[in-house]
């Protein structure tokens, strides 16, 4: 065997072994939740108050993850591990596809509200309670917005319940 031989099926191993963790780590976010991981709406008000405060104001990043700057996705991905110790997936693309969907009028504390922002862009925000929901805004950074604000209204795509 010559030497190109072996680096191409070098090559080649690796990346059958990187697709394969990929699609493992993809189809446990196709999985339903346990029972014991799903958000108590009694203990998700008082959560997620909590981790506006600690959040509020941080600025909007584009692919941020961090108090020095984080996107929507990213945000909800972090309360719900910190706060719910639920893992979610990265993108809010992804964190639609998961859960229950539900109707906007069944919204309970803790479930994910989606919005179209553009021609594939997506935004994602977790409700609180009264139509207000927490997210991180690209102009005002961590805060509550309202679903009956006319620029959300006429966004809104779907809400999920994890």
């Amino acid at each position: 065997m010559s030497f190109k031989n072996i680096v191409i099926l070098c090559i080649y191993g690796c990346l059958v072994a990187g697709c394969g963790s990929v699609v493992k780590k993809e189809e446990q976010f196709k999985q339903q939740p346990s029972k014991q991981s799903r958000v108590n709406p009694n203990i998700a008000k008082e959560t997620l108050y909590e981790k506006y405060r600690k959040w509020q104001g941080v600025r909007y990043q584009l692919g941020g993850s961090s108090r020095n700057g984080i996107d929507c996705s990213a945000f909800v991905q972090i309360v719900y591990k910190s706060g719910f110790g639920i893992s979610l997936p990265r993108t809010s693309y992804q964190q639609a596809k998961i859960g229950k969907t539900i109707h906007k009028n069944d919204l309970k504390p803790g479930d994910l509200v989606f919005f179209r922002t553009g021609r594939s862009s997506r935004h994602v925000g977790i409700y609180l309670e009264n139509r207000k929901f927490l997210h991180a805004s690209t102009t005002k950074g961590v805060t509550i917005s309202r679903l009956d604000n006319n620029y959300w209204r006429t966004r809104y795509w779907k809400s999920v319940r994890i």
